[in-house]
Order: C-alpha cells, then structure tokens, then sequence
C-alpha cells in the first residue's frame, strides 16, 4: 500500500458512510423532478403549498445539522445517525400515509430533522487518519453528487410504478436500510474526538459569519440551492405540457441529460484549476444560470429547445455545485474548515426551503414567468458579489504529520518557507493543516509535503 492510499479499514469506513450519505440524499431528491405534478392531486394542495413541500425539509435541515454534530461529540456517533435515520423513515411514512398537502409537509420537515450529514462527516473523522482524510471525504462528495443524477432518473421511473405515495415508501426503506449499514458495517471509532477540519466548532462559528469572502461564497450557495429548488416547482409541469410525456417517463429525459451534464462540465473545472482561471469560470457560469432563467421566462414550447436550455442549466450548475465546496476550502482559515463548511451546508439548506416556498408562493399569485425572473435577479446579485470576490489565490490544502518532530519548530520552519501560506497545528497535534501554492514550492519543501 502507499503512503497516500487510504487502509482497509479507512476504505471500508468511507465506503459505508459514502453509501448512507448517498441512500439518504437519494431519498430526500427522489421526489424534485415528480412532485409538483404528482402532488397536486393531493387535497388542500395549492402551488404555495406544494413548493413549501418540496423545500421544507431544508429548513429543518438547516437548523439542525450544526446541532446533530456538536451533540454526537457526547452521545456517540452511530446512536445519532441511527436517530436521525429513524426520523427520516418516520418522516417519510407519514409522506407515504397522507392524503392531505399538510401531512406530506409535515413528512417532509421530519425528513429533514433527521440532519445527519454533519454525525457522518464526523463519524468518518473519527475513523480515518488525518492524512488521509481530505481523500475519504472527497470520495463521500461524489457519492451526494451521484445520489443526485440517480434520483433524477429513479423518481420519474419509480413514481410511474408506484405513485407518489409508494415513492415516500421507498425513501423510508433506503433509510432503513442507512440504518442496517450503520449497525453492522459501519466501524465503530475506538474513541470520540473533535476534528476541527471535519467538524463545526461553536466558538468558531461566529468568525466564520464575519467573514467577508465566505460570506460571499455562503449567499451563492444558498442561491444556487433557491433557484434549482424554485425550478422544481416549475419544471415538472412543464415538461409534461412542452415534451407530452408522463412524469412517470421523465426519466428517458432526465438520464442522458444528467450524463451530458457531468461529461460536460469536466473541460471547465480542468480550466479552472490547472489553468488558473477559476473566477473566469465561476462568473461564466453564473452568468449561463442568468441566461437560461431569461430563456426560460419566454415560456419555451419546443420540446428539444427546452431540453436544450435545462442541459446548460444543470451544466452550470453541476460546476458551480463542484467548484462552490472547492473555494470555501481554500479560502477558509486551515484549522477552520469544519466550521466553514458547517455554515455552508446549512446555507445551502436553507436556500432550498427558500426557493421551494418562494417559487410555489410566487408561481401561485404571479405565475411561473415571475418566478423565472425573481431567479434570474437573484443570480445577478450573486454574479456581482462573485464579481467583486478578492483574486482567488490558488491553494492545495494539505496535511503534514508531526512525527517526532518537536511541533513548534515544524510550524516555524514551514511558515518560513516560500509557498506555505498557512500552517497550523490540529488540536490532536498529531498534523499541520497546511495551504499551500504547490508552483511556489521548492524541490526540497514538495518532496516533504508529497512524502507525508
């Protein structure tokens, strides 16, 4: 094994909580591209009401995913995830068993109490070495990314076979499933700790907050989640009236636009990182969310026409999702990506409560020309803070382990060296976080840091 891969154990810990992670977004994305359709046959169900459904579950997942965190810090890892997916099944049979808008709503907020993103990530902490723990986590990144292409496809398909009460059902079973993962694949860490890189901590929080340019990133992120939520309220409806197909054959749709999405957002990430032009990308694809908002507000009627323009949307928006965590990890300070990325996910949450109860409300009084427009406003406001973002300075976060070197010492040797920007010691004081511009570093300083 080399000195980077990730052990046995640490690749069976990452598999399994990538798979919970994964079962869990499933769940809570399965309904997006079916509900505003299927769920209008609900009773008391009003587009007001049905865009609440559909992004109540962020509010609650919002709120409580910071909390969920700190509180495992005491109760236990597995004891929480395994509440929180118990939650999320009892969420989802009371979706399954409601006939009326307000119990699906009611479900759906209970879906997102079950807030265990922040327990996994943590979990995950507890059972891989810090050196190696930016690869496990980036490999739990592509597994919501995946959930989210599958559940594009599953919903459609799965809501034609089972309705959408039988869709709920099977949200509560992949949870039950989480569950049966959690209890008997799942390490058990010998020992609980704070990871400040995995984890929010409290008394960082506030810092974080302050912080001009994760704001930014923060705002954008919470607006992406609003605008891709609001567009599932619309969406649905308008691909049965333009393409004439049933929602339950969505999927015949949604799956080669998923994989031209992905495939083709691959060229402008490649740019963006090893061509140094990461803000150029980042405006552009803003600006590309701007312009089909536009489109979409003429009220497209040709079928290939509206695949066309929902292509480039989830084109942009696939390399905003994957570029957006990127940024607020280089930008935040090294010992502090825990709570960075804490406040982050929790305005990404909250984005989508925002964009599923605005755009019904709106869709309902205004009309579904408005919504566009109100999401094509907000993209402006983003792509003018984007605009204004300070030069991005192109850092690879890194971990060196401390080793018998007295940590002092290390930490004054690489904080004199050219190209370390940061460096600080982890509350184990086992590694240094490192932020690093790898085309600055010396032959001697990289041949450290890559033989860590």
């Amino acid at each position: 094994m080399s000195a980077s891969s990730l052990s046995v154990a640490e690749k069976k810990a990452t598999a399994s909580l990538a798979a919970i992670y994964g079962l869990r977004m499933l769940g809570l994305f399965m309904i997006l591209p079916v509900f505003a359709v299927e769920g209008a046959r609900l009773e008391g169900a009003t587009p007001a009401l049905l865009g609440l459904a559909i992004g109540v579950y962020g509010l609650s997942q919002a709120f409580l995913q910071i909390p969920f965190g700190i509180a495992s810090d005491k109760v236990g890892r597995k004891p929480m995830i395994i509440a929180g997916l118990l939650v999320f099944a009892l969420g989802s049979l009371l979706a399954a068993s409601s006939e009326h808008i307000y119990g699906v709503i009611a479900g759906r907020a209970l879906q997102g109490a079950g807030a265990v993103a922040a327990v996994l990530m943590a979990l995950l902490a507890d059972l891989t070495r810090e050196s190696r723990r930016l690869r496990a986590m980036a490999t739990v990144g592509i597994s919501i990314g995946l959930s989210f292409a599958a559940a594009m496809v599953a919903g459609p398909l799965l809501s034609g076979w089972f309705g959408l009460s039988g869709l709920f059902a099977i949200t509560g079973v992949l949870a039950l499933c989480g569950v049966a993962v959690v209890a008997f694949i799942t390490p058990t860490p010998e020992k609980l700790q704070h990871h400040s890189d995995a984890e929010a901590s409290p008394g960082q929080l506030l810092s974080m907050l302050k912080h001009p340019e994760l704001v930014r990133l923060d705002l954008g992120v919470m607006i992406l989640h609003c605008i891709v939520t609001a567009l599932f309220v619309m969406l649905p409806g308008q691909m049965v009236k333009v393409l004439d197909l049933q929602v339950g054959d969505h999927w015949m749709v949604w799956l080669p636009l998923m994989v031209v999405a992905f495939v083709a957002m691959v060229p402008f990430i490649i740019i963006a990182e090893k061509g140094r032009k990461m803000k150029q990308v980042f405006c552009g694809a803003i600006a590309a969310l701007v312009v089909v908002e536009l489109l979409l507000a003429t009220s497209i009627e040709s079928s290939w026409a509206l695949i066309a323009v929902v292509a480039l949307f989830f084109i942009a928006f696939n390399l905003l999702e994957a570029s957006l965590p990127s940024l607020v990890s280089k930008l935040a300070p090294a010992a502090s990506r825990g709570s960075a990325m804490g406040v982050y996910a929790s305005s990404q949450f909250f984005g989508a409560f925002l964009g599923g109860s605005l755009g019904g409300w709106l869709l309902g009084h205004y009309g579904q020309t408005t919504v566009f427009l109100f999401c094509a406003a907000l993209l402006v406001v983003w792509l003018l803070l984007a605009a204004t973002m300070a030069p991005l300075t192109h850092l690879t976060r890194m971990l060196l382990a401390v080793g018998e070197a007295n940590p002092a010492d290390l930490i004054n040797d690489l904080r004199s060296r050219k190209g370390i920007a940061e460096a600080e010691l982890s509350e184990t004081a086992s590694v240094v976080y490192l932020k690093v511009d790898k085309d600055l570093l010396d032959s001697d300083t990289l041949a450290l840091l890559e033989g860590a």
